[in-house]
């Protein structure tokens, strides 16, 4: 069977159970138990039914409809994995899922969900929504995926790491008691964690029962009195080393003796501190229904874990110095590439194999913290790009790459992203750019003089003008641009006769800023919000400019979006007015 049959086959299958459970939807999360960023193979259920394989999103399973909600980050690659004549495209965000639910089914409709998947904070906020359309909300005790996906991937059995007081700076012991203290202080009797990294920091533990994330996943219990009980599967464990390394006040359960617990835990009617937006429906539900008194608050393992001790500090510069060096070798390695013109055998799938490899070499080094984003070209504008979802980009002489990579090391996490141009005007040198920057810029006051500027030739194409040698990128633009989705008659990539006008290049010569930043002479503002995820961009960009007239402006309390638009009121125009008053002469 085709991609197309085997997702039809599995959503048939899946509609057949909910008809037998007298469901008319089903909700699917990409999301397993722990409700982390990161899921193990086994819990891909979203990739089973959908074909989608991106790190956020959610399908809803109707009778005769179904939806993939995704963010903006999976647009394109939604609609490359999914098949549209099954799925209806949504945004995950925009488009809220549980009202768009709400607004399909009629009253009296049954929806199913898996208890084990989502928070209690979406439950409680989903149900009043459905119950006021006269919509049942409704647990499953199997999910209808699970029932029918033959192939699915067993968990792993790698051993877990014990992580030792040497890297982590402090004993589980005194974690522990920490922790333990503060609950005592607000008079509750324990505390749940279902989280995968809080359980982890608090036992000093590692594993790999997740790809690019170190951990070992179980759910665990901490009472007032110190004591512990953590559920994992237990064939990874040898529990004499465990109880030497975490105290003798931990006790070990397999994960299926979870539910007996919160049972006892709730028919004691203690007082149980969880956190709603992290911990699943299931565990709160369970206890609360069998006596528990919940008090809703953020799970206390937060703050001190993200406090990191000399230690941690230490690991985690070491670590990052480490990953530079390779990151640097990497680099230098691409530019005399570059050089030697002798990269016809690279692709971005190679050049993403090469950067691990001069990890590899780093002591202490693990695996990559996620999956390279290795991408060249058009795919380089992707959110999230995964060159192993298809033929990995040769890389040529058309080219912008962009590597987004991180490293797990026993002592530390990295992440780093940079662009590399090798693009149309590498083949000319510096002098030589900047006369064409001056020419187009002559052509800028000569269409201020008539009015317009002089037009290229028509650059858009239609799909029946496409050849095997179309670029994707422009199989992407016509796709938008000449489509109901972004079509408009006046608009220059809509319209067959229209065109970009002859200046409009003096944006694509300028665009590998760091690359060519030196080059600059003009003068130049850079703005940039101090909150922005991005800033060091901005930075960088600044130190390499060859303006001598140049100033970095920081927008205070500015985030990457707040400059997007001026909702935030943080748009510094006065700043910008300044500036142009000051140059513009």
């Amino acid at each position: 069977m085709n991609h197309f049959e085997i997702i039809e086959t599995r959503v048939a299958q899946v509609r057949a159970t909910l008809a037998t459970l007298e469901l008319d939807a089903f909700i699917v999360p990409h999301d397993d138990e722990h409700l982390g960023e990161y899921i193990p193979a086994y819990a891909e259920r979203l990739d089973w039914i959908t074909g989608f394989n991106g790190s956020a999103g959610l399908a809803i399973i109707l009778a005769q409809r179904a939806a993939l909600f995704v963010d903006g980050r999976y647009t394109v690659q939604a609609r490359m994995q999914a098949p549209a004549e099954l799925f209806e495209f949504l945004h995950l965000n925009e488009d809220p899922h549980v009202q768009w639910l709400a607004e399909q089914l009629p009253s009296g409709a049954r929806v199913g969900f898996d208890p084990r998947l989502h928070s209690l904070a979406w439950y409680q906020s989903a149900k009043p929504i459905l119950a006021e359309r006269g919509i049942a909300l409704v647990r499953v005790e199997e999910n209808p995926i699970d029932l029918h996906w033959s192939d699915r991937p067993a968990p792993t059995k790698t051993p877990v790491i014990l992580y030792s007081e040497e890297l982590a700076g402090q004993s589980s012991q005194a974690k522990r008691e920490l922790l333990a203290s503060d609950l005592r202080k607000r008079g509750l009797d324990a505390v749940l964690l279902t989280q995968a990294e809080p359980i982890n920091w608090l036992l000093n533990l590692r594993g790999r029962d997740v790809e690019r994330l170190p951990v070992v996943l179980g759910f665990a219990v901490l009472y007032a009195n110190t004591s512990m009980d953590f559920f994992v599967d237990t064939d990874k464990i040898d529990c004499i080393a465990f109880t030497r390394h975490v105290g003798q006040d931990v006790s070990v359960y397999p994960i299926d003796k979870l539910g007996d617990v919160l049972q006892r835990i709730g028919e004691d009617q203690q007082k149980v501190l969880a956190d709603p937006n992290t911990a699943n429906a299931w565990t709160q539900l369970t206890m609360e229904e069998a006596g528990a008194i919940l008090v809703a608050g953020q799970d206390p393992t937060m703050l001190p874990k993200a406090c990191k001790n000399a230690v941690e500090l230490a690991g985690m510069q070491r670590a990052h110095l480490r990953d530079g060096v390779a990151v640097t070798r990497f680099l230098a390695w691409l530019d005399r590439l570059i050089a030697s013109g002798d990269y016809q055998d690279m692709d971005e799938g190679t050049l993403a194999d090469r950067l691990e490899a001069f990890r590899r070499e780093q002591d202490h080094y693990v695996e990559p913290s996620f999956d390279t984003i290795s991408a060249l070209g058009p795919n380089a504008a992707m959110c999230h790009y995964r060159h192993t979802n298809g033929t990995p980009r040769p890389f040529g002489q058309d080219s912008i790459y962009l590597v987004d990579s991180g490293a797990q090391y026993l002592d530390g996490t990295t992440d780093i992203t940079r662009v590399v141009a090798k693009g149309y005007n590498d083949s000319v040198d510096a002098e030589a750019r900047y006369k064409m920057k001056q020419e187009i810029n002559n052509k800028r006051w000569e269409g201020s003089k008539n009015g317009y500027a002089d037009l290229q030739p028509a650059n858009n194409l239609r799909s029946n003008q496409f050849t095997a040698d179309t670029p994707l990128f422009v199989k992407e633009y016509s796709d938008f641009y000449t489509t109901k989705r972004g079509f408009h008659p006046r608009a220059a990539n809509s319209n067959p006769n229209g065109s970009w006008a002859d200046t409009a290049m003096l944006g694509m010569i300028n665009m590998p800023i760091l690359q060519y930043a030196a080059e600059m002479r003009t003068p130049a503002l850079v703005v940039h919000g101090e909150n922005a995820h991005s800033r060091y961009f901005s930075e960088d960009a600044f130190k390499a400019l060859g303006s001598k007239n140049k100033e970095l402006y920081i927008v205070p309390n500015a985030t990457h979006v707040d400059l997007y638009d001026n909702q935030a009121g943080k748009i510094p125009f006065d700043k910008f007015e300044q500036f142009f008053k000051a140059n513009l002469k």
